[in-house]
């Protein structure tokens, strides 16, 4: 008879880091499925969100507050290759749209 011995691995995690990815698309319908559809299929979450049109409507700007891990690079690196994807910057999460959501959605 074989017995088994289970030791408790518990460790505390510390929070995530949290990333800002800047977007700059080309504004026609299904460019968010296609980033939305990209982040699905690699299992990797999007915390938030923000799409507004740019002046000439032509174009539109994304924000996706993402957790910092070792796969952001693979995930950028994947959203430059899509066709409608004109542009990836990466801030901190101070960035200031990041701020004034975040004190948005506070009150």
């Amino acid at each position: 008879m074989q017995t088994f011995e289970h030791k408790s691995t518990t460790s505390i995690q510390s929070p995530p880091c949290h990333t800002i990815l800047e977007l700059t698309v080309t504004n026609h319908p299904g460019v968010m499925s296609h980033v939305c559809g990209l982040f699905s299929r690699r299992a990797y979450n999007m915390e938030g969100i923000l799409c507004v049109p740019l002046g000439n409507d032509q174009q539109s700007r994304i924000w996706l507050r993402v957790n910092e891990e070792e796969r952001l690079a693979q995930i950028i690196a994947q959203l430059q290759k899509l066709e409608d994807i004109l542009k990836v910057r990466c801030h901190g999460v101070e960035h200031e749209v990041s701020v004034q959501l975040t004190e948005f959605f506070r009150e």
